[in-house]
C-alpha cells in the first residue's frame, strides 16, 4: 500500500510519465526491454512532422525537478470523513470534496478519472508577493539521488534544495510549483474538455509559455479579460491594474457555446409546419461601393416600387432577390397583419437555420468580451457575505463568473466533471450547483473541489474572521472547511429558493500522509513473517485501506461495496476485485470462498487483493495456492493474487 509505492518511487525517472504515454500508443518503439527507441519513433513520425525546425521552449531552475514530482506516485490515503458521508444527502451524492495537497489529489484522481473530466477551473497563487505564496512541496530527497534521478551536478542539486525549502517565491518557484500540476491536470481532461486558469500580469507571461508547453500551442483558445474592480487613484505610474486574465487551453473537440435568447419565429396558415422569421434585407453600403445592389424591388402582388436606399442598398442583386420570391424568400409591407414594416425584408425558415448551425442551433459563440454579468471582485465578496454575514475569504471569484465559464463550457454536455483544485472557498462548487438549478430539466454535472487544509493564524487580520468563524461552529480552523461550510450554505439556499431536483450533496475525504514512525513500521515488516501484525491495520483504520484501493484501481472515490460473507470472514468486493484487508481468515473461510466461486456464476471476482500485514506467510500461501488450484479447474477463471504492503 505505501510500502510498494515507496519502493515504486524510487526507480522513477522525470520522463517516466511522458514515457507511459508513448508506450500506450506507440509500444513499437520500444524494445523488449522497455527502452524507447527514438530513431523508430522518428521513422514513424517523419512524413507527418518536420523535426529539424527550430523552436524555443520554457526553461527554469526546477524543470526537470518538477517533472519528477509528477511522475512518482503518492504515498497518501484517502481517509473518508465516515460521519459526513453517510448523511442522507452525502450517502448517493456524486460530488468530491478532498482536502489535502492538490498535486496528491490529482495523482488519486487520474486513476479513476482520466479523459474523464470535461472541465477544469483553477485560481493558483498569482505570486505578487502579498499573496503568501512560498513553495510549500515537501519531498524528501537526497542531495545524491537528485544528482543520479536528474542527471544533474551537485551545485544544481543544491540550488533546487535552495528552491524548495527556504520558502521561495521566486518566478522559478512558481513554475516548479504549478508545471506538475498542469501536467497532471491535462490527463484528466476530455478529448472535448477545457481548463481556464485565472491569473494576472506578474505570471500571465509565464503561465502562457508552461501551458504552451503542456497543452501544446495548437490547444491555446484564448486570454480572456476579466475586469476585477473599477480603477483606483492611488497606483503606481498613475496606471491602475483593472483586469486579470483568464487563460484557456482545450483538447481539439472542444466547442463553447451559450444558449441564446429565444429566437421568434412565426407559424402562419399560409406555409403550415414551417416556421419563420424575418431579417433586415438591407446592408451599411452605398450605392458606389456597391452598384449591383442599387436597384428598386418591384412587389409582384400589387405592383408596389421599392427603391433602393444609396446610402443602404440592399444586401443581394436583383438576379438573387428573383431567386428569393421564387422560394418565397421575400416579405412585403401587407403581406401579414401582424407584421409592421415599411420595406421588403428577407424570410429565414427555421429549418434553414437548424442545417446551416448544426449542433449550434439554439447557441452563440463566446466572446472574450465578457459581459457586465459575470461581476467583479466586490460581487465575490457579496456572494460569500450573504453565506456567512461576514467576510471569511479574502478575494473570492464572483459566482456569476464561473456560472459564465461552466455554461461556455458545458452546455452541450450537461452531465459534466468540473474540477477546481485551487478550491478556496469553494465559489466554483457553489456555481455548478447554481447552474444545474437553473437549467430547465435540471443538471447533472459533478464538481470535484479540492483544498489544502491550511492552518488559519488567529493573529493573521486576513484569517482572523475565518478562524473566529470555526471555532464558533466547533470546526477545525483549516481554510478547507471554510470551503466545506459554504456548499452546506449555498446548497440549503438554492434548495429553498428554486426546489430543484439536483444533487445538493458531497462526499468528504481527506489525503492523510503517514507519519516517519508509521513508514518506519511498514518498512521493517518482512513479507516471510509466520505471524501478523494487527497493529498496522490500526494505524490506518479498515474504512481507510479500503478507499484508497478502491481510488488506486480505478473505480473513484465513494464507490459501493458489497460485503463477501464466508464462514467467519467478511471480504469486500467491487466490480472485479475482492479485498482481504482484516486478520482472522482460517481454512474454513477459504473453502467458503472456493466453493462460491463453484456454485455461484455470477461471482467471479479477477482480482484477490490481500493486506498483508493482516496476513501470514501460511495464510497467503494458502489463498494462492487454492486460487491457482481453482484457476486450473475452472476454464474461465483468470484470478490474480496481488499483496500489498
Amino acid at each position: 500500500m505505501i510500502k510498494n509505492i515507496i519502493q515504486s518511487n524510487e526507480t522513477v525517472t522525470p520522463n517516466a510519465q511522458t514515457l507511459k504515454v508513448l508506450h500506450t500508443h506507440f509500444p513499437q518503439c520500444f524494445d523488449k526491454e522497455g527502452k524507447f527507441d527514438i530513431d523508430k519513433f522518428k521513422d514513424l513520425i517523419k512524413n507527418d512532422i518536420d523535426i529539424t525546425h527550430e523552436g524555443y521552449d520554457l526553461n527554469f531552475l526546477g524543470k526537470n525537478y518538477a517533472k519528477l514530482l509528477a511522475s512518482i506516485d503518492t504515498t497518501t490515503v484517502v481517509q473518508p470523513d465516515l460521519e459526513h458521508n453517510v448523511k442522507p444527502e452525502n450517502a448517493n451524492s456524486q460530488n468530491l470534496y478532498i482536502s489535502g495537497d492538490n498535486l496528491d489529489g490529482l495523482k488519486h484522481l487520474l486513476k479513476s478519472y482520466t479523459g474523464a473530466v470535461k472541465c477544469i477551473y483553477i485560481d493558483p497563487p498569482y505570486n505578487t508577493g502579498s499573496d503568501g505564496f512560498v513553495y510549500n512541496d515537501n519531498f524528501n530527497f537526497t542531495s545524491q539521488e537528485l544528482i543520479d534521478k536528474l542527471s544533474i551536478s551537485e551545485e544544481q542539486a543544491q540550488k533546487i534544495f535552495d528552491l524548495t525549502t527556504k520558502g521561495r517565491a521566486s518566478h522559478s518557484a512558481w513554475l516548479t510549483f504549478m508545471y506538475p500540476r498542469l501536467l497532471l491536470a491535462r490527463d484528466l481532461l476530455t478529448p472535448d474538455g477545457v481548463i481556464f486558469i485565472s491569473i494576472d500580469d506578474n505570471e500571465q507571461a509565464n503561465l502562457k509559455l508552461i501551458c504552451d508547453s503542456v497543452f501544446g500551442e495548437e490547444s491555446f483558445v484564448a486570454n480572456i479579460p476579466w475586469r476585477k474592480r473599477t480603477a483606483k487613484s492611488d497606483v503606481p505610474f498613475g496606471v491602475s491594474q483593472d483586469y486579470e486574465s483568464i487563460i484557456c487551453y482545450a483538447k481539439q473537440d472542444f466547442t463553447a457555446a451559450l444558449e441564446r435568447g429565444t429566437r421568434k419565429y412565426f407559424e402562419t396558415d399560409d406555409l403550415p409546419d414551417r416556421p419563420w422569421r424575418i431579417h433586415d434585407l438591407t446592408k451599411q453600403t452605398n450605392a458606389d461601393e456597391r452598384g449591383n445592389s442599387n436597384f428598386t424591388i418591384v412587389n409582384p402582388k400589387n405592383g408596389d416600387k421599392f427603391p433602393a436606399n444609396p446610402n443602404a442598398v440592399w444586401r443581394v442583386t436583383s438576379e438573387t432577390i428573383k431567386d428569393f420570391e421564387k422560394e418565397n424568400r421575400i416579405v412585403f409591407p401587407g403581406d401579414y397583419d401582424f407584421l409592421k414594416i415599411s420595406k421588403p425584408v428577407l424570410r429565414y425558415f427555421k429549418e434553414d437555420d437548424e442545417k446551416k448551425a448544426g449542433g449550434m442551433f439554439g447557441f452563440t459563440p463566446v466572446s472574450t468580451n465578457l459581459p457586465k454579468e459575470v461581476g467583479m471582485s466586490q460581487d465575490g465578496t457579496k456572494d460569500i457575505g450573504e453565506l456567512f454575514n461576514s467576510k471569511v475569504f479574502n478575494f473570492p471569484k464572483p459566482v456569476s463568473l464561473l456560472k459564465y465559464l461552466i455554461k461556455a463550457a458545458t452546455n452541450f454536455d450537461k452531465s459534466a466533471i468540473i474540477v477546481d483544485f485551487f478550491s478556496g472557498s469553494a465559489s466554483s462548487a457553489q456555481a455548478v450547483l447554481e447552474v444545474n438549478a437553473e437549467d430547465k430539466e435540471g443538471g447533472n454535472r459533478t464538481f470535484i473541489a479540492i483544498q489544502l487544509p491550511e492552518v488559519l493564524d488567529s493573529k493573521n487580520a486576513s484569517q482572523k474572521t475565518a478562524y473566529e468563524f470555526l471555532q464558533s461552529i466547533n470546526r477545525p480552523t483549516t481554510l478547507d472547511f471554510i470551503g466545506i461550510e459554504r456548499i452546506k450554505r449555498a446548497a440549503a439556499k438554492i434548495k429553498s429558493e428554486t426546489k430543484a431536483d439536483i444533487d445538493y450533496g458531497f462526499k468528504h475525504y481527506t489525503l492523510v500522509e503517514p507519519s516517519e514512525d508509521t513508514i518506519d513500521k511498514l518498512e521493517e515488516f518482512k513479507e516471510t513473517e509466520m505471524f501478523t501484525n494487527n497493529d498496522t491495520l490500526s494505524l490506518f483504520g479498515k474504512e481507510t485501506v479500503l478507499e484508497t484501493w478502491l481510488v488506486k484501481d480505478g473505480y473513484g472515490f465513494g464507490a459501493k461495496v458489497e460485503d463477501v460473507k464466508l464462514a467467519d470472514y467478511t471480504a469486500y468486493l467491487c466490480g472485479k476485485h475482492l479485498y482481504f484487508i482484516e486478520a482472522g481468515i482460517n481454512e474454513n473461510d477459504m473453502v467458503a470462498l472456493l466453493d462460491r466461486y463453484q456454485q455461484e456464476p455470477s461471482f467471479s471476482p479477477e482480482n484477490i487483493v490481500v493486506f498483508g500485514y493482516s496476513f501470514n506467510f501460511s495464510q497467503t500461501e494458502m489463498l494462492r495456492k487454492n486460487l491457482f488450484v481453482l484457476r486450473d479447474s475452472h476454464k474461465n477463471l483468470k484470478a490474480n493474487f496481488d499483496i500489498r504492503y
